[in-house]
């Protein structure tokens, strides 16, 4: 199974590969947006470390089910060989009603298939509407 664009990666390929990464995770579909990755894809979310499809569409799920209304966005940050870094912002609401937004960086590995073996993402999350501190002088 081959996930185009493939690496070695351009600006253009690099761009496309971020867009279908976000219409995926848009979608909300654990299994769809497990595909993207390799049977025993390695990642790094937060503070959960873990590898193969089933744990992603197992985490995704769980997330999903506690972030309503989750809409995200990626904007590629870099590209080099078979790897593309992103920085992203997502929003969701809580099923309290309270809104939160997420901050981070992802970086991904591809295989020759353009299939991502591993994905690390570092994410800050702030409750949405939370006061802008001013920097300390």
């Amino acid at each position: 199974m081959t996930r185009p664009p493939l690496p070695i990666f351009d600006d253009a390929s690099a761009r496309i590969k971020v867009r279908l990464a976000e219409d995926a995770w848009n979608s909300r579909k654990p299994e769809r947006v497990s595909l993207a990755y390799t049977p025993d894809s390695q990642w790094r979310n937060r503070a959960e470390i873990s590898a193969g499809r089933n744990l992603i569409v197992e985490y995704l799920t769980r997330k999903w089910a506690r972030e309503l209304e989750y809409r995200l966005i990626k904007e590629l940050w870099a590209y080099h060989g078979n790897r593309i870094a992103v920085r992203f912002a997502y929003e969701y609401r809580d099923d309290g009603g309270a809104w939160f937004r997420a901050y981070g960086n992802e970086n991904w590995e591809f295989d020759t298939d353009g299939l991502m073996r591993r994905r690390i993402a570092s994410i800050n999350e702030i409750p949405k509407g939370f006061p802008e501190r001013e920097p300390s002088a």
